[in-house]
């Protein structure tokens, strides 16, 4: 009976990830800049023009049909411009307010039944900038006064979509749990989540200080591979033969974080930097990643450790079927993101 009900769990579970994207690049939030083009009118009382470009995935409803909630004392100034852009919808216009925007309220009508988030950049002639972060419960948002500074919101902004995106990038999030699988010992596992993290960290800054490339594509297909390897690795796992991932697991976990750093960039591109304020956001949004990471290990531990302590008899065949589950996932968005 046990086992037929743990199947039957897995193959739910199947079916429900099994309509997940192939790319994390759906979970990434819409992104909305207004800037200023002229006129200081974000706090004084003078009238103003600003650009307005927003952004959205082309596959989502959100990009589909969303449309943004100007602030009341704004009016457009003749009709979006939309154009595609990798998996994007990109549309442009332009603004005349009449008088600051400061205290107005700015939102995204159709996030409200949205599976992801928004940014909002507003930035002044000074280039000076404000970051908002909106949500399908909190859908608007009142813009502040300039003066009350951006760096403590432009941290607490990039932390949370670091977070967010190791928790629903589900490609990241399942190599992570493999290995958790993989491994037994708290202080290995601890030192090779270190090492993964070492090496996403590496090329995450490296890629968004332009320091080198990698083409998105490539990319995010081997880091399906990378998920497809660990799976193949704890089926075959025998605890008096260990393999290569078992025997220096810190190797493998840095090889394949330098690609998922890429991966990380690659989101963090989509989702943009501020003008100003980079190495805080970018610090902000790394470390919103480790600690979404933390969490992702912590609960995958204390699963496993109730799973033993209830059928120790079990632990075996749930590590079992949770590789071939991922594995078959992983596999699917390779060939997806090879020839999709």
């Amino acid at each position: 009976m046990r086992v037929s009900c743990l199947n039957r769990a897995f193959l739910c579970l199947v079916l429900a990830l099994g309509l997940t994207p192939s790319f994390a690049d759906e979970l990434r939030p819409a992104y909305i800049e207004i800037t200023e083009r002229s006129t200081d009118s974000w706090s004084d009382t003078g009238s103003g023009n600003w650009s307005l470009l927003w952004k959205a995935s082309a596959k989502s409803n959100l990009g589909r049909n969303g449309r943004v909630l100007l602030p009341q004392n704004c009016q457009l100034e003749g009709d979006f411009q939309t154009k595609p852009s990798n998996t994007n919808l990109i549309r442009t216009a332009s603004l005349t307010c009449s008088g600051p925007i400061a205290g107005q309220t700015i939102g995204l009508i159709g996030l409200e039944k949205s599976s992801t988030d928004a940014l909002v950049r507003i930035k002044s002639l000074s280039n000076e900038t404000i970051t908002l972060r909106l949500t399908a419960k909190e859908s608007r948002a009142l813009i502040p006064v300039l003066e009350q500074g951006a760096s403590g919101n432009v941290a607490a902004t990039y932390f949370g979509l670091g977070v967010e995106h190791i928790l629903f990038g589900y490609d990241h999030l399942l190599f992570v749990l493999c290995l958790v699988l993989l491994l037994t010992g708290w202080k290995r596992i601890a030192w090779t989540i270190t090492a993964f993290t070492i090496a996403h960290s590496i090329s995450l800054i490296g890629t968004t200080m332009g320091l080198f490339w990698l083409p998105q594509k490539p990319v995010e297909a081997i880091i399906a591979l990378s998920i497809v390897f660990l799976a193949i690795e704890i089926i075959k796992a025998k605890p008096d033969q260990l393999r290569l991932s078992e025997r220096n697991p810190w190797i493998v976990a840095f090889l394949f974080g330098l690609l998922h750093g890429f991966g990380f960039a690659g989101a963090l591109a989509e989702i943009g930097l501020p003008s100003v304020d980079v190495p805080l956001a970018l610090l902000s949004f790394n470390l919103g990643v480790e600690i979404g990471q933390l969490l992702i290990v912590a609960t995958a531990l204390f699963s496993l450790a109730i799973i033993h302590k209830a059928w120790p008899q079990r632990i075996r065949a749930v590590k079992f079927f949770s590789a071939y589950l991922i594995g078959s996932l992983a596999m699917y968005w390779l060939i997806d993101r090879l020839f999709g």
